[in-house]
Order: structure tokens, then C-alpha cells, then sequence
């Protein structure tokens, strides 16, 4: 199943002015656009590039359907030659991007986009849209990630993501940033990732007895045997569970976890293991849900609590302590000649740009430098590669699983001290001061 980019129309209306004035003046020259964030989130020390992919995917078979020209035209805003213009529209840029997956720091272009100046500017509302929300997410996720090492954690957000395709994409950004799996179907069915689920308290509800609940649904799902137990008593469920066991296991059933949900889950997680130990049961894992982020899981562990995995969903999906970044897309060059912003706070650096990476001698990030592409490069290793040349992918999409790994290799390298240091190149800098002395 491929991704659906959607309509050409996602986009922000005064894009389609701004080509209508392009195509007036008649300015087709080169433009360069490159992607950054401005600055970092409170609690982050660094985010991960995601939603690249799909990016490609937008960019490739982006097309006016004859039914959007019309519904154009109805709106009486656009002259009659420039929908004719449209009719033809196609993205023949360039794109070099970091690959999914890289960790990066503020200012730091993410992506440049090279081509005329029309086709680089109408994908700039749907590329911030699909690589802002992946990068959030995946950024916020692998936090999760690093307060849970070794321990299995499962996307559970996607009933509290703001639409159907944040709710894939998250799921998507989730698995990137080292989840082990997600809940949400069509996610496994789209980007092979690997589909948990357990019962919901309805269940529970419907049947007359706890029991008969755990022991049907075991009948039903004998591969997939997890109970949830804090339907009513928890500590009685998992009484109820250690007696069932031995039942189960002569019918060739084995009890995989019992999960809670609600309540103080370190408390609860102790009284059901010392329940179930009891009971000879050591195999039976703890799983725990509800309401949890990087700091809850950090807390239930740092407490010592005999939790095997976690269901990690609404705080993380909605990434709720920072849910959006300063994530922009600005003109860097046009017609041969480098642009720079000037705009209090806002300031950009101008010219087309390569970010390097420089590793300290045990193999841990040092510093990143932020260059010119034209000058001669620093010792480092250049993060951003070549992904599109003419509107035509330089190679076939990368496997999801290949930019996990990516994250994986780069987390153990990350540096031990805070805040990272990047630095702007002389070149680049010396480029900004003088475009701040010309007139404007």
C-alpha cells in the first residue's frame, strides 16, 4: 500500500497568489529554499529529521487534477493563462536532505530545496506540514526511548492524534525513534511495523465473570495471551490470573502479560508480581498503560517498579509538553545571488549551505558546523544527501527499519556534555554581514 499524498490543494492560499505573481512578472530563475528550526523546545537537547519520505512522495507526484483547476477558477482570483500554466505543473527540482532518522540542532537546514522559484515555493505549506509534524513526534518519542531501555514500548496513541494521517505518521515516528510496535492497524499493514494489542475493559464488562473473560479471550487469542486486570480489584484479577495458569498451560496456553492501566501503576505492578511469583508464575510479564510520557516512565523505573514494557500514547502523540517547533522553510538564494531575512528574531543565514558533523575521539558527536557549500569543507562528515535530482528520486526509498537503526547508531554516539555546540562558518558569516550592509 503507498502513501497518499493528497491534493496539491493542501497547501496555504497565498502560495497560489504568490505563483500568480511570479508568472506575471515572469520570474522563473533557480530559487534555493532550505528547512531548519529556529531553536529547541524546552526539555529537548536535540530532534530527529523525520517525514522525509513522504516529502519525496509529495513532491514526485505532485499534479492539478482537473477538478481543483475548476474549483480555482470559480474563485474568479486567477487569470485564465496562469490555470493553463497549471495544468502542466511539476516538481523538476532538487532535493538534498538529511537522511530520516539524523539527530540535529537548531539552525541547522534539514533539507534544500533547489529549483524555479514557482515549484519551490508551492510545496513549502505541505513540506513543513509532513516534515514538522514526523519530526515533533519522533523527537519527543525517542525521549521515551531513552528513560525505558530495554524495555518494550508500544505506540497506543492513535484514538487522541488530531486526524487519521497523524495518527499514522505518528505511529510512523514513533517506530522510527525505537519503538518497539504501534496499536494502530493500517501503520503495520502501511510501514510494516509490528501490531500489539491486548482488550479493552468493555470486554471485561461483557462477560458475567472476570474469569470467563480471561479464559475465553485466552481460547481466542492463544498466541496472544494479555490480560488487562484493573477492571475492578487488580490485586484480586491477578489472584484470579495465577490460578488460571496452570488451567491455560495444560491446554497448551501460556499467559504472555497482564496489563494495567489506571491507578498507581508502581504500587500495583509490585503487588502483582509479588502475586504472581508467589504463585510460580515468574514468567508472566507486567505491561502498563495510560497517560504516560518520558518523565512517568522515568519515574515508575527510577522507583524500582517490575514493569516489563509500556503502552506509551496520547502524551507522545500529541507530543503535549512542546506539541510544535519554530520550524521553517526560507529563501536562501535566487537568481544566482544570496538572501537573507533580517527580521528581528528571525534573522536567517543566508546562501546555500551543507551542515558537518565533527566526532570526538571515543566516536561521540563533538560539534556540528554549519558552511557555505561553496567553501572549502571542515573536517567533518556532510549531513545533508543528495534525495531528488529533476524531480526524480536519486534512489529507491529507504527501508523504515534501515532509519531506525540510523537513530539507534546515533544515540549511542550522542555527546556526554550539554548544551551542543554549532558553529557558523566564518564564510557564512562573513556572507550575512555583507548583505547587511546593501540596501534594500
Amino acid at each position: 500500500m503507498s502513501d497518499s499524498p493528497g491534493s496539491v490543494l493542501l497547501t496555504d492560499w497565498y502560495q497560489l497568489t504568490m505563483l500568480q505573481a511570479y508568472f506575471d512578472e515572469g520570474m522563473a530563475e533557480t530559487a534555493v529554499f532550505e528547512c531548519f528550526v529556529r531553536s529547541l523546545p524546552p526539555g529537548r537537547d536535540f530532534l530527529i529529521a523525520a517525514g522525509l519520505e513522504q516529502l519525496l512522495a509529495y513532491v514526485e507526484t505532485l499534479r492539478f487534477a482537473p477538478e481543483e483547476l475548476d474549483w480555482l477558477a470559480s474563485q474568479h482570483r486567477f487569470k485564465p493563462a496562469f490555470l493553463d500554466y497549471l495544468r502542466d505543473f511539476r516538481f523538476r527540482g532538487d532535493i538534498d536532505a538529511m537522511p530520516e532518522g539524523t539527530l540535529f540542532y537548531p539552525n541547522e537546514p534539514i533539507l534544500r530545496v533547489t529549483a524555479p522559484i514557482a515549484q519551490a515555493q508551492l510545496i513549502e505549506s505541505r513540506l513543513i506540514n509532513l516534515v514538522h509534524f514526523q519530526t515533533v513526534v519522533a523527537s519527543k518519542a525517542v525521549r521515551c526511548t531513552l528513560a525505558a531501555p530495554g524495555k518494550r514500548l508500544v505506540d497506543f496513541g492513535f484514538r487522541r492524534t488530531h486526524g487519521g494521517e497523524a495518527g499514522l505518521m505518528a505511529a510512523r515516528a514513533c517506530y522510527l525513534a525505537g519503538y518497539d510496535g504501534t496499536a494502530t492497524v493500517q501503520a503495520g499493514m502501511r510501514f510494516g511495523i509490528p501490531v500489539f494489542g491486548t482488550m479493552a475493559h468493555s470486554y471485561v464488562e461483557a462477560h458475567a465473570t472476570e474469569v470467563e473473560a480471561f479464559e475465553r479471550f485466552a481460547r481466542s487469542q492463544p498466541d496472544n495471551v494479555v490480560f488487562l486486570i484493573d477492571t475492578y480489584d487488580t490485586e484480586a484479577a491477578a489472584h484470579k490470573v495465577a490460578a488460571l495458569a496452570p488451567r491455560l498451560a495444560q491446554q497448551g496456553i501460556r499467559i504472555g502479560s497482564v496489563r494495567l492501566d489506571s491507578g498507581d501503576l508502581a504500587a500495583h505492578a509490585r503487588a502483582v508480581r509479588a502475586i504472581l511469583d508467589e504463585a510460580g508464575q515468574h514468567g508472566i510479564g507486567i505491561f502498563c498503560s495510560g497517560n504516560l510520557d518520558e518523565d512517568e516512565l522515568r519515574g515508575l523505573l527510577a522507583a524500582g517498579a517490575p514493569i516489563d514494557g509500556f503502552g506509551v500514547g496520547t502524551r507522545v502523540d500529541t507530543s503535549c509538553d512542546s506539541p510544535y517547533l519554530d520550524c521553517v522553510y526560507k529563501l536562501q538564494e535566487y537568481a544566482g545571488t544570496a538572501r537573507r531575512k533580517r527580521s528581528a528574531g528571525k534573522a536567517t543565514w543566508p546562501g546555500r549551505k551543507q551542515v558537518y558533523r565533527c566526532y570526538a575521539v571515543d566516536g561521540r558527536f563533538e560539534h556540528d558546523v554549519v558552511a557555505l557549500l561553496d567553501e572549502p569543507p571542515p573536517a567533518g562528515v556532510p549531513l545533508l544527501q543528495s534525495s531528488m535530482r529533476q524531480g526524480q528520486r536519486v534512489s529507491e526509498a529507504v527501508p523504515l527499519a534501515q532509519s531506525r537503526d540510523h537513530v539507534a547508531a546515533q544515540l549511542s554516539r550522542l555527546p556526554a556534555t550539554r548544551p551542543y555546540r554549532v558553529e557558523i562558518s566564518p564564510a557564512l558569516q562573513a556572507l550575512a554581514q555583507q548583505l547587511d550592509r546593501e540596501e534594500h
